[in-house]
């Protein structure tokens, strides 16, 4: 697993360590996540361009940043992609064959939108690594506490929740605000259905029922 610290990524780990079918997690990443579990293994790793990953069944992946927090488009790109690219292939050599990520709403590797383009360049790269099963999670905005993570704040994500909150109602279920929690449960379901080739999971299909 990477990006377990995040607001999804926690809430995925959580999941991982609770499902029996697993002897053991392995967290690749700077930052060791909270939970102390017996079958918890932590790999810490500035740089994930020559991280040799353990042999594995699954792989998860919930690693994300924003521009503003990058501090460039480079810097982003760097996370977004490279980081997510590298973690992917080192799992596949090591054995992996289901792959689940957090992507976003909107990527698309032909966007004129920068983030949504690198987002789906995302995508494209890891959909070749020879996966016999890969999911992408694409949410929207997200609910969650991210304070109690320590986290920027981001006031157009929180402005964005407060209006969805307001009209729910009138908004398609794609463009609703969508659970940390929800995401991850979608996304472990879907990674264990193990449905051969690539799925795209949208917004309006992550939401709890």
């Amino acid at each position: 697993m990477l990006g377990a610290t995040g607001l999804v990524g926690r809430e995925i780990l959580a999941r991982l360590l609770g499902d029996k079918t697993y002897s053991a997690v392995h967290c690749v990443g700077r930052r060791k996540p909270a939970p102390v579990h017996p079958g918890l293994v932590v790999h810490l790793t500035d740089s994930l361009r020559d991280f040799p990953a353990p042999p594995v069944d699954d792989v998860f992946i919930a690693l994300g940043t924003t521009i503003k927090v990058a501090g460039s488009q480079q810097a982003f790109r760097a996370v977004d992609f490279d980081a997510v690219v590298a973690l992917a292939r080192s799992a596949r050599d090591a054995g992996a064959t289901r792959l689940g990520i957090v992507s976003a709403m909107g990527a698309d590797a032909k966007s004129p939108v920068f983030y949504n383009r690198v987002k789906g360049e995302m995508e494209d790269a890891v959909s070749q690594l020879g996966y016999d099963s890969v999911v992408f999670a694409r949410p929207s905005v997200l609910a969650g506490d991210r304070e109690a993570l320590a986290q920027a704040t981001r006031p157009g994500e929180q402005l964005a929740l407060v209006a969805m909150r307001l009209f729910k109602p009138l908004i398609p279920r794609n463009y609703r605000a969508v659970a940390a929690a929800d995401v991850a449960a979608a996304l472990v379901s879907a990674v264990h259905a193990g449905q051969p080739g690539r799925r795209v999971l949208l917004s309006g299909e992550l939401q709890a029922a």
